[in-house]
């Protein structure tokens, strides 16, 4: 089972990293066009039912007892949606994620991981708390990530070389 999760972990965080890679393009995460949407009450229910409230149609990639995952596109952009059959089993796989960095929406029993623009775009559909990861490049934040409850938290940036070679099958 752990390794089934590890390989998970790798396959989100290769996604993540392929639509963090260039995204920011300078960019500061304060920028008008980035504001915090109006957050909804967070969402429950399967992942099915989540993707049709994110507006997206699931293609399922993981369907186990304790995790089912799908990538999702919508017109903000490409993201993984995750649900676990315990708030334990996604604590854990949350915590082995974020230490590769990424944006991370996160409600009871689900995550949501892309890019933090469209992260940002998912809460307002969503709801849910935005956690980010730890940047593991020289001259990142570091540390155990942050929790915001505006989704304004941005992350420590940096090359992402070395990542093409994560396998996403």
């Amino acid at each position: 089972m752990r390794k089934e999760r590890s390989r998970v972990v790798l396959a989100v965080l290769a996604l993540v990293l392929a639509a963090g890679c260039g995204a920011n393009d300078g960019a500061d995460h304060d920028s008008n066009d980035n504001k915090a949407p109006d957050v909804p009450k967070t969402a429950t229910g399967s992942l099915e039912q989540l993707a049709s409230r994110a507006e997206c149609e699931p293609n399922i990639q993981t369907d186990a007892a304790e995790l089912r995952q799908a990538n999702c596109a919508t017109g903000d952009g490409k993201y993984v949606l995750a649900t676990f059959a315990t708030d334990r089993g996604q604590r854990e796989w949350i915590n082995e994620a974020k230490d590769y960095g990424g944006s991370y929406l996160v409600g009871r029993k689900w995550v949501a991981v892309g890019d933090a623009k469209v992260v940002t775009a998912l809460r307002g559909r969503l709801g849910g708390t935005v956690e980010t990861g730890s940047s593991h490049h020289s001259g990142g934040t570091g540390g155990t990530g942050s929790t915001s409850g505006t989704g304004d938290t941005g992350s420590g940036g940096g090359e992402h070389e070395g990542h093409s070679g994560h396998d996403m099958g």
